[in-house]
This record gives structure tokens, C-alpha cells and sequence, in this order.
């Protein structure tokens, strides 16, 4: 364990002005009150918070965040309490410390009210002062990194949850480093075998061609002599799982992949910083479509550089990234840079962004009477993606998340301009409205009146503010459709467990819910952002449905006329559970597609054949057919072993079909009848877990949709 000496001279060689006296009384007090507390491994517990406040000195932050990093674990799990902290150490770092251990008990994944409500008031308080996030992903960084302590089972859950919510949550926050690391670590727990695999396949591959980095790096550092440019060059070989998720979206073997190197300049000025893509691109041919300039477009976290892609003669592309020496420090610490220090006073990089900024201006898109589930939604979404950038015709600059569509971009001009949205042309070319815009593509959107949000573009839109505008214009818009079919999705639930749906009845959800009235109760259950079972259990408590009687085929969708017929289509095969739409066919009844389906755009100028339909609230028979790609390792029984596995989720295969043959894999497609779309997520992850399975895949009118891959 790091002495307190010594984890002084680690702050003190950044920030010589530090509080010694303060960091020393933080180390004794942190230690005493983990007094007989141990780790997994057997060492002393406080090892951990002293390792975590160590990751945070290679950052170069203040004292209160070195401090709240040794105390980070007092409150929740120690004798010690907010007021003591305070006491000791100041409000700031008790407020810090408070952060952190809220933050440990947020439960992300959670879709219950008071989890959502908890995150709001979390998020509020972290748009005050990130330095909670800093600590914590420092806290998981550490954790994983001594994971093999643990429990296979708690591995498992830890490093998926590092995968899903903390390597991306680093990568948002600019600290591109700790995400690669954190991926890495969780990929050696969830796929080992495809990590050595990888790892191998680079040891032969420099045996064959010898060190292809120095070689390039050498090349590079003449190109640059000969323009008169000094700069330093650094090459390294991507990450294993860099490599690995390379090699599943493009469908590839390690054999054909090309870009697996990457290589960085750090430059004086941001005119060597051209000068020096102007002399890479004449020595090395550019790769068309792969160069991004976020030097005159910076991404939200203050992150700038230039990438291009180059080919060399045998045909082997590499990664350059071209930056200056201080757009290199903000990327290598993202928003850490707000608050580092060097030589005892905080560093002036004029790149280096307000890290609350981008929160606070997601914060002003809510109203106190917003709901809080809509809130974390859209608090994820935001946290969540990368940056786009568009131009309006004038030549306006539109930032949005990675994935958002022309309906994103409407709503982020104005309101009024996202109500009115029909259509859409992206480089004068007319677009679908759930075509997903790329960076520097110029975008017009067509207006008309009287048009007015479709339920559908729920599912279209991305950004939180486009979805929050679209959710309350159609409660204003749609409120008396809303209430019809929430009323019939009421007396439906309330049949289902043998009773009625009475306004008394009704009422008492109503107030129960914290909803104004039966009439805004019908609304919202229309609109999906309740479910029957809510308002059943709402008067109901104690009573149990009866979920023995499985709901027929027949009477499966709720919405239909009398007597009208539907059935599933089969270009999207929408489950039960998901968000559907319904087309009007003469002598067909209704064709039931996907809320998301791309099909849906052939009926964009027919909105009287569209029809608000829902699930049946309740146990669906297994036989809606689901289409599933799985690539799996060619060893003797996997087929056998992946059959069993499916066969004891209670799915039946109804057909089976391999599409390719490699070496090392089999990719296959599998025809399946599945209840609902948790039962299709509750296989999914079964398979994800198995180690013989390399991806599994959703697959929709022959085109990969949804892949859950290690």
C-alpha cells in the first residue's frame, strides 16, 4: 500500500502548494476507519481508496478530490457520517464524498420511478461539480483492474456493467485513455478466449512482418524533417477489444482487417498541425471518408484533433491523429483538465471546457413537472453519444448525437420547426425522416402547416429535448385519442384479473398513481407511459393475475376495430412487449410492423392507414417467430450445446441455416418462436454468456438491426 509520504510527493510533484497537513489527516482518518475492513483478496481494505487517490495525482487534480477519493467509502461503509466529514474536512469535500457514494447506489438500468427520481436530483447536484464522475471512474478503474478476486458470477456482472455504462460514460467525458483501459479489463473477464485469440494472431503477425510500428514511426518523422516540422510521433497497436469490435461490425477475420494501427502527432502550433496533414496525405494516400477535422469543429468535452486514415503500398491502412501539445493534454484528461493543476496553480488550457456546461444545457430542456423516467431517458441518451455536426443552409453549424435523424436536428432549430416537421433533404437529396445524419452533411428541413407530431417518431427521434416536445405536443394534440384507447387498454387489464374497470375504479389509480385525474390516467396509459398492470395493481395491490391463461394469437393486439383481423410483419417481426404500428390493407385487416421498422417510410403520405395499436397486457404462447444470427466457434458439440441452451430458455427452433463456414467460426441463422421480447433479451444474454458464442444478432428483412456482442 502507498505510504501517506508517498502519496504526498505524488501531489506534491504537480501541485507543490498542496495541503500536506490536510492530505495526512485525510490518510489517518480514511485508514483508522476502515480499521478490520478487508478486500476480496485479503489485503486491507484501505488499499482500495488509497490506489483510487493515487489514479486521480496521474491527472494532476486538486486536493479536495484526492481527499474525497481516500474518504470515498467512509460514509456508506464505515461509522463515519456526512456531518463528521464536513466537520473534518470542509463542506465541499463531504458534499463530494455524499456524491459519490449516491452515485454507488444508482442502480443505471433501473426503469422504477424512485430510481429515476434519484438520478434526477443526483444529476442536478453533479451539474455542480463533476468531480463525483472523476472519482468514481477512478473507483471502478481500480476495482476492475483487481477483479480476479471476485466471484466468477461478480466478475461477470461487474465487468458488464463496466462495458455498458462506465467505459462509455470515460469516453463521454473525455478521458478516451481510461475508456480503452476499462473495455480492455472488462473483455478479458466476459471473453477470454477472444482476447488471446487476438493477442496471438499480433505476436505472429510481428513475427511475420517484423516491427511495422517503428518502421512507420521512422517514416513519418523523416516526411516531417523534409517539411521543416517538428513535432513528436508516437505509434501503438489498437486494443484488443478495439480490434475485436472492429471485427465483428465489419464482419472480418483479424487477416483482413487493416487499420489495426494507430499513430499520433503532437505539433507546436495548429498551423503545423495542417502543415503536417498536408505532408502525410502527400506521402500516403488518404482513405476516402475516414478524415475528421475536430479542430475546427470540437467535440462538447473540448476534445480537438485531426484524423485521417492513410494506405501504404501493401495496401495497410493506419490511424493518425494530428493535435498541438495542449489539445493533446485536454484529450488525454477530458474534463479533468478543468480542474488539474501544474506547478501549484490550476493550468490555463484555453481548450480545456466547463465540464457542467453540456449537463446544464440539458437541464434547461426539463420543467419541474416533467416525469422522471422521461428525465433519466433522456439523461442517458445525452451521456451516452458521440457528436455530430451538421450545417443549416446558411451555413450554421448544428451539433447532435451520433445516430440522431433529421427529426433531432428539426426540433434542436426550434419547436415550432420540429411540430411542423414533414420532411426532410439532407445535400439536397429528399430523406426518410429516420435517416441518420453523418458529420458535415447540410440539412433542410420542409415545413407544413398544419401538420402536426406522430406518435411514431418517438421511436425515430434520439435527443432528449426532441422527444420530450414530441411526448407533450401529442398529450396536448392526441389527448381525447389517448384517452380511447386507454380506456379500452383498461377494461382489457382490468377483465383480465376479473373485475372492472369503474370510474371509481379509475379514479383510485388516479390518485394512487399521482396522477391529476381518471382522464389524465387514461391519457397516459394510452400513450404507453404506463401499462395496464400499473393501473390494475393500483387498486388492486394484493390481487396476483392469474398468468396461467395465455392470451390467444387472435386477440393479441389491442387497437383493432370489431372483427378486424391482423398479423405480424414479416420484414420486422415485431414481439410482443415492443412498440408497434399498424398499416390499414383492403381484405387484410392490419399488417402489424415494428414502431422503428424502416418499411413503415412506403406509407409516409398515407397517415389514414395508420393505426395506434398495442400488445395485449399479459402471458403470449411461443409462436412468434424471431430471426437470430449467431456466430459461434467450430468445435466438436458447440451446435449440439447452443440447441440445448435454447431449448431450455422454452424457445422452439424452427429452422436453422448456416451462412458461412471459417476456420475458427460457423455463422448460422436460426429461426425462433419466442412469448414476448423479454424472452428474446433473456436468450440473447444466455448466449452472450456462452463462451463458444462470438455475437449474436437480431436479424430483421435480412439486415443486421440489433447486435449484442461481447
Amino acid at each position: 500500500m502507498i505510504s501517506p509520504e508517498d502519496l504526498i510527493a505524488l501531489v506534491r510533484n504537480y501541485n507543490p502548494k498542496t495541503n500536506e497537513e490536510r492530505l495526512a489527516e485525510a490518510y489517518t482518518y480514511g485508514e483508522e476507519m476502515h480499521t478490520g475492513q478487508f478486500r476480496h483478496s485479503g489485503e486491507p481494505y484501505f488499499t482500495h481508496p488509497v490506489a483510487v487517490a493515487a489514479i486521480l495525482t496521474e491527472q494532476r487534480l486538486d486536493d479536495a478530490t484526492i481527499i474525497t477519493a481516500l474518504l470515498h467509502d467512509t460514509i456508506e461503509d464505515t461509522k463515519a457520517n456526512y456531518e463528521e466529514v464536513s466537520e473534518r474536512f470542509g463542506n465541499e469535500v463531504a458534499e463530494l464524498v455524499d456524491g459519490v457514494t449516491k452515485l454507488t447506489n444508482l442502480q443505471l438500468s433501473s426503469r422504477e420511478t424512485k430510481q429515476a427520481e434519484n438520478f434526477r436530483k443526483l444529476f442536478m447536484a453533479m451539474s455542480k461539480d463533476l468531480r463525483v464522475i472523476l472519482v468514481k471512474l477512478a473507483d471502478r478503474l481500480h476495482n476492475m483492474r483487481t477483479i480476479k478476486a471476485m466471484r466468477p458470477d461478480k466478475q461477470a456482472q461487474k465487468a458488464r456493467e463496466t462495458m455498458d455504462i462506465y467505459a462509455p460514460l470515460a469516453g463521454r467525458m473525455g478521458m478516451q485513455w481510461m475508456r480503452e483501459e476499462l473495455e480492455d479489463l472488462a473483455f478479458r473477464v466476459l471473453n477470454p478466449e477472444g482476447r488471446q485469440s487476438i493477442i496471438r494472431r499480433f505476436i505472429t503477425l510481428q513475427r511475420e512482418t517484423g516491427d511495422v510500428i517503428h518502421r512507420i514511426t521512422g517514416d513519418m518523422r523523416s516526411e516531417l524533417e523534409k517539411a521543416g516540422i517538428e513535432a513528436e510521433v508516437f505509434g501503438r497497436a489498437k486494443k484488443p477489444y478495439s480490434i475485436w469490435r472492429k471485427m465483428q461490425e465489419k464482419d472480418q477475420g483479424f487477416s483482413r482487417l487493416s487499420d489495426i494501427y494507430g499513430f499520433r502527432i503532437i505539433t507546436a502550433t495548429e498551423e503545423d498541425s495542417y502543415r503536417t496533414l498536408g505532408a502525410i496525405h502527400q506521402r500516403w494516400r488518404a482513405v476516402p471518408g475516414r478524415f475528421k477535422d475536430y479542430i475546427s469543429q470540437p467535440k462538447s468535452n473540448g476534445y480537438r484533433s485531426i484524423h485521417t486514415t492513410v494506405s501504404g503500398r501493401d495496401g495497410k491502412r493506419v490511424e493518425v491523429q494530428i493535435r498541438t501539445r495542449q489539445m493533446h493534454d485536454v484529450a488525454e484528461t477530458g474534463v479533468a483538465a478543468h480542474w488539474s493543476y501544474r506547478d501549484g496553480v490550476r493550468t490555463q488550457n484555453p481548450f480545456a471546457v466547463d465540464p457542467a456546461k453540456w449537463i446544464a444545457s440539458l437541464t434547461e430542456q426539463f420543467d419541474a413537472e416533467e416525469d422522471h423516467d422521461e428525465f433519466l431517458e433522456a439523461v442517458k441518451l445525452e451521456m451516452y453519444s458521440d457528436q455530430v455536426f451538421c450545417f443549416t443552409p446558411k451555413g450554421d453549424v448544428i451539433k447532435l448525437p451520433k445516430g440522431a435523424t433529421p427529426i433531432d436536428y428539426a426540433y434542436a432549430i426550434h419547436t415550432r420547426i420540429g411540430h411542423a416537421c414533414v420532411g426532410a433533404k439532407v445535400d439536397a437529396i429528399r430523406v426518410p425522416l429516420w435517416t441518420r445524419l453523418r458529420n458535415g452533411q447540410s440539412v433542410d428541413i420542409i415545413t407544413a402547416e398544419g401538420q402536426t407530431p406522430q406518435i411514431s417518431w418517438l421511436e425515430i427521434a434520439t435527443t432528449g429535448k426532441a422527444r420530450t416536445a414530441i411526448r407533450r405536443a401529442l398529450r396536448d394534440a392526441d389527448r381525447e385519442r389517448f384517452v380511447k384507447l386507454g380506456r379500452e387498454l383498461a377494461r382489457s387489464a382490468f377483465e383480465h384479473v376479473g373485475r372492472k374497470s369503474t370510474d371509481k375504479a379509475l379514479e383510485t389509480a388516479a390518485r394512487v398513481l399521482r396522477l391529476g385525474n381518471a382522464h389524465e390516467l387514461l391519457a397516459r396509459l394510452g400513450a404507453a407511459e404506463i401499462t395496464g398492470h400499473d393501473v390494475v395493481q393500483a387498486v388492486y395491490p394484493d390481487l396476483i393475475p392469474d398468468r396461467s391463461d395465455e392470451i390467444s394469437p387472435r386477440r393479441a393486439v389491442i387497437g383493432l376495430e370489431p372483427g378486424q383481423s391482423f398479423e405480424r410483419a414479416t420484414c420486422c417481426q415485431p414481439l410482443p412487449g415492443e412498440r408497434i404500428i399498424g398499416i390499414t390493407y383492403r381484405g387484410r385487416g392490419v399488417v402489424v410492423h415494428a414502431a422503428d421498422c424502416d418499411h413503415l417510410s412506403n406509407y409516409e403520405d398515407q397517415p389514414e392507414r395508420w393505426v395506434d395499436v398495442h400488445w395485449h397486457d399479459g402471458t403470449h404462447p411461443a409462436v412468434y417467430g424471431v430471426t437470430l444470427g449467431l456466430t459461434i466457434g467450430n468445435d466438436a458439440g458447440v451446435l449440439g450445446r447452443i440447441c440445448t441452451l435454447i431449448g431450455e430458455k422454452k424457445a422452439n427452433i424452427s429452422d436453422l441455416e448456416f451462412v458461412d463456414r471459417k476456420p475458427d467460426f460457423y455463422r448460422l441463422v436460426i429461426n425462433v418462436e419466442l412469448r414476448d421480447v423479454e424472452q428474446l433479451h433473456s436468450l440473447i444474454l444466455m448466449l452472450e454468456a456462452e463462451s463458444d458464442v462470438a455475437a449474436v444478432e437480431r436479424i430483421r428483412d435480412q439486415v443486421v438491426t440489433h447486435s449484442a456482442k461481447l
